[in-house]
């Protein structure tokens, strides 16, 4: 049985039915990385002494009776690059971090081991999370399974890639302004961006942190929703992070869509949108139509203007949480230097890439004297803009639908040379983090080119059940389809 295969739900029953031990579970998956990760380049660090040892503890706690209500005990679980692990490498595909351990795990980390995941590994992305196809990473480009010669998107395209590339069963990522969305739907697999708060943000070095959230990625919508599940919930090292009495996400797995009310912004579908995208979205609304949804198109004239807003207020956080890589305190320091200024100036100038650079410096700029007013404030004042429109939107809508990206997955090059392009392909995301929304994609179908379709479920504040049901629903009625892999 090829383990690496399974659902992460599956692979669980199989475990606690004494099917198949964690150790055989753990192996299949590092032997798989070992055998095709040079092609796709998913991972920057492979965890292999420390996860095998992590599982022959997980099995013997198995046996023991533990975990019982855990569905992914001894499952091996990929993480992004920029979430802590303690005394394992945290670099965010960075130079200026590419020594750094951490002396502490993420809240999410310490949730899922107490769930009994295994940790195999550390997985790929673009620098800081600053791009959209994890080829702003300082240890080189990860490349889509479906298509080597085409980008697997990002921030969080090492964990969509693994996933898809069957080198790990399930993954966290993150998601500033659709880092877990794009990827996925690039990839051909399933994520989940959550409501601003569910899922605490300790331990997850900060790009923009009012709009960054961790999520999981997964090959099904069933597998997103218990990893969902175990990592949510409030965390008194995180202030942003909200006290919830009700989590509960797997018990929204439920194949019934009856009188669910489905918006469909027409701007979403306008000048832009590859006709091979909306021919396929429309589709993907016609099946919830014929399962008892009501579907219509309206007006969401706010987001309109996301994707400026977007980016000053994202670059303007960045600027600030990224001036504590000085090459004083830790991280990357230049070895020819003289005197303080010149350490400053020298380990960022060789430590940050070009990317980086140039979004530090957009933020530096909206944040300075004379232009904080012009940019800065207004910027802020859109978002509030933003968010009305969708709240407003949901005094009639359940759910939200669209594309999650504009076209299918880009020729690796294209957008490095033209980085307004990229920025210009998170349109139908950002506004989903400026609200502070959950939103959920997964596939809906392949292109003439062979490249998985993306299809995007946006919800109201905390109404992950809803596009958690949406989603599971569409989901029967089409298989998972693998990209061929040799």
């Amino acid at each position: 049985m090829d383990i690496t295969k399974l659902t992460a739900i599956e692979l669980g029953k199989k475990i606690k039915a004494k099917e198949v031990t964690v150790m055989d579970a753990v192996q299949q998956q590092l032997e798989k990385i070992e055998q095709r990760d040079s092609k796709y380049h998913c991972y920057i660090t492979v965890l292999k002494e420390k996860a095998l040892k992590r599982a022959k503890e997980v099995q013997a706690q198995i046996d023991a009776g533990m975990y019982q209500d855990s569905p992914i005990a001894g499952v091996p679980i990929a993480i992004k690059d920029n979430i802590c692990t303690k005394d394992v490498k945290t670099t965010c595909a960075s130079k200026i971090l590419s020594n750094f351990e951490p002396p502490y795990d993420a809240t999410v980390i310490k949730k899922l081991e107490a769930a009994g995941a295994v940790i195999i590994g550390k997985v790929n992305m673009d620098e800081f999370a600053m791009g959209s196809t994890t080829e702003t990473s300082y240890f080189g480009e990860t490349k889509n399974p479906w298509d080597l010669t085409r980008v697997p998107g990002g921030s969080s395209g090492g964990a969509a890639a693994s996933v898809a590339a069957e080198e790990a069963i399930l993954a966290l990522g993150s998601d500033t302004g659709g880092s877990i969305r794009q990827p996925s739907a690039f990839c051909g697999v399933t994520g989940i961006k959550p409501t601003y708060g569910t899922v605490s943000r300790y331990g997850l070095v900060a790009y923009a942190s009012s709009l960054d959230q961790i999520g999981p990625i997964a090959r099904s919508v069933s597998d997103c929703a218990v990893a969902l599940d175990i990592i949510s919930g409030s965390d008194p090292s995180d202030s942003t992070c909200v006290d919830r009495e009700e989590y509960g996400y797997s018990e929204a797995l439920v194949d019934d869509v009856k009188g669910l009310r489905i918006g469909i912004p027409k701007g979403y579908l306008s000048e832009g949108l590859d006709p091979e995208v909306k021919e396929a979205v429309l589709a993907a609304a016609k099946v919830l139509e014929s399962k008892g949804a009501i579907v219509e198109q309206f007006d969401l004239t706010a987001v309109d203007y996301a994707i400026p807003a977007y980016y000053v207020i994202a670059s303007a956080e960045a600027s600030s949480n990224l001036s504590r890589y000085d090459g004083v305190k830790y991280g990357y320091r230049t070895p020819d230097y003289e005197g303080l200024q010149d350490v400053y100036k020298k380990s960022r100038e060789e430590g940050f890439g070009n990317e980086v650079k140039r979004r530090m410096m957009i933020g530096a700029f909206v944040l300075s004297s004379g232009y904080y007013d012009a940019y800065y404030n207004k910027a802020l004042k859109v978002k509030a803009l933003i968010k009305q429109g969708f709240d407003e939107a949901f005094e009639k809508y359940d759910i939200i639908l669209g594309p999650t990206a504009p076209t299918t997955a880009l020729k690796l090059g294209e957008s490095l040379a033209d980085p307004l392009k990229m920025y210009l392909g998170d349109i139908y995301t950002v506004s989903v983090n400026l609200a502070g929304l959950p939103a959920i994609s997964l596939p809906c179908g392949l292109d003439s080119k062979g490249l998985p379709i993306g299809l995007q479920m946006i919800g109201r504040h905390f109404g992950e059940k809803d596009i958690i049901r949406a989603a599971y629903s569409y989901e029967q009625t089409r298989d998972y389809i693998r990209p061929e892999i040799d």
